[in-house]
């Protein structure tokens, strides 16, 4: 995070280079046999940049990684063309189940993808907002988890990207609060997504509403580009603080990882090949231990954030890393990291 890289390289999802990643050192992969449930994979198809199940069954099969499950997480992909504006988010569901129905066929993998799904809500509607999370619930298949609504918000632009909220404090306003309670009181998890200096919202949420099973994704999105380049040690340190008062909440869980796009600490358009798992795992520990050693193994899940993070290194690089990290973790302790907590979490069989 000491270097000041180009702002267009960092806080976008970048199309992943398959001939890029084809110089990544070969690796063998690391504990083969630890089950893994991926709780943080996208599925799309966006001009120039597709993932559906072909592309991850590939990864996966490189990987040489024991994938067991997946969590579709939405990515504003497939929404409906007509219909109510508010309803048309559900057809990520839709599509998400379909995603479900090729893996479970066999043709393409053993793993279970999309074995969960997390759906987009607009938690600010009031009582529509209800009608939002009953109509994913009933789409779903019986697969419907969670809803992700997003609150990254930054002053500046070059940080703040073009997927986030309208103004800084979503997760403090009135309305929203009434969206939280009215997703808890049907049994679905909410995925919170800020970036880092915004993680006592997410305290203050979690405070508000102690029934609710909270997530925050990306290990809190540390950001290190932009206005905050050059300033790893402040960077990290009130990183540190955000998360060590977070992690007094019971009701919240970390998945860790995903921060490729906004760390800044490796400048994947520039190298010349892929980190290794192992350079990787030096570029991220202070970003992951952390996490296992402030809110503990049975609160922290790691996740790909696949194939946003494909832009930086491959899925089998992505798991040796957090081998590499979890050394030193008990075969207990790896279970709930790999496997355990995502299925508590995800309440996936």
């Amino acid at each position: 995070m000491s270097q000041n890289f180009p702002v267009s390289v960092f806080g976008r999802t970048q199309p992943p280079n398959e001939a890029w990643l084809a110089r990544a050192q070969p690796e063998d992969p690391v504990e083969s046999h630890i089950a893994i449930v991926d709780p943080h994979l996208h599925f799309w198809d966006r001009t120039g940049n597709t993932y559906l199940i072909q592309q991850f069954a590939r990864d996966l099969a490189d990987s040489g990684h024991r994938v067991e499950a997946t969590v579709a997480i939405e990515c504003g992909a497939m929404y409906r063309t007509d219909g109510p504006e508010h309803l048309r988010c559900v057809g990520e569901t839709e599509f998400a189940v379909g995603i479900a129905a090729m893996a479970a066929s066999g043709k393409y993998m053993s793993c279970r993808a999309a074995a969960g799904i997390v759906g987009c809500a607009d938690l600010t509607l009031g009582k529509l907002t209800q009608e939002v999370l009953e109509a994913h619930i009933a789409a779903a298949n019986g697969r419907f988890r969670a809803v992700r609504q997003s609150a990254k918000w930054d002053a500046d632009p070059a940080v703040r990207g073009p997927g986030g909220a309208k103004g800084p404090g979503l997760y403090r306003e009135a309305a929203f609060g009434k969206g939280i309670d009215a997703l808890t009181a049907l049994g679905l998890s909410f995925e919170a997504s800020v970036f880092h200096p915004q993680i006592p919202d997410v305290t203050s949420l979690a405070h508000a509403h102690p029934e609710a099973n909270i997530v925050l994704i990306h290990s809190g999105s540390p950001v290190g580009h932009g206005p905050y380049a050059n300033a790893a040690d402040k960077i990290h340190a009130n990183w540190l603080a955000s998360m060590r008062e977070l992690a007094r909440c019971p009701n919240v869980s970390v998945k860790l990882g995903g921060i490729l796009m906004h760390i800044g600490n490796f400048d994947f358009t520039a190298a010349d090949r892929p980190p290794t798992s192992r350079e990787l795992a030096k570029l991220w520990r202070p970003y992951i231990e952390p996490c296992i050693e402030l809110f503990g193994v049975d609160r922290c899940m790691a996740s790909s954030n696949f194939p946003v993070d494909k832009a930086g290194f491959g899925y089998g690089s992505l798991w040796n890393m957090y081998k590499h990290i979890t050394d030193g973790c008990s075969v207990d302790e790896k279970n709930a990291l790999f496997s355990a907590t995502a299925r508590r979490v995800y309440r996936l069989p």
